[in-house]
């Protein structure tokens, strides 16, 4: 329990430092969840990209 702890106070972490560790820029919040999904997914996107590497990325995502 400890370690899954660390592992989601890490994510968010990185997340917030890579949005200046301020507010979201948007109000509302649908338009907040939004701009938080975009975070999540550029997250997502850089760490595949540090596993797999750029080639095998786009080999993957070719249908």
């Amino acid at each position: 329990m400890r370690q899954r702890g660390e592992t989601v106070e890490h994510t968010f972490g990185t997340i917030k430092s890579w949005m200046g560790a301020t507010h979201f820029q948007m109000k509302k919040l649908k338009r907040v969840g939004t701009e938080m999904a975009l975070h999540v997914l550029a997250y997502n996107l850089k760490r595949v990209i540090n596993i797999l590497g750029p080639n095998q990325l786009m080999a993957a995502t070719r249908v």
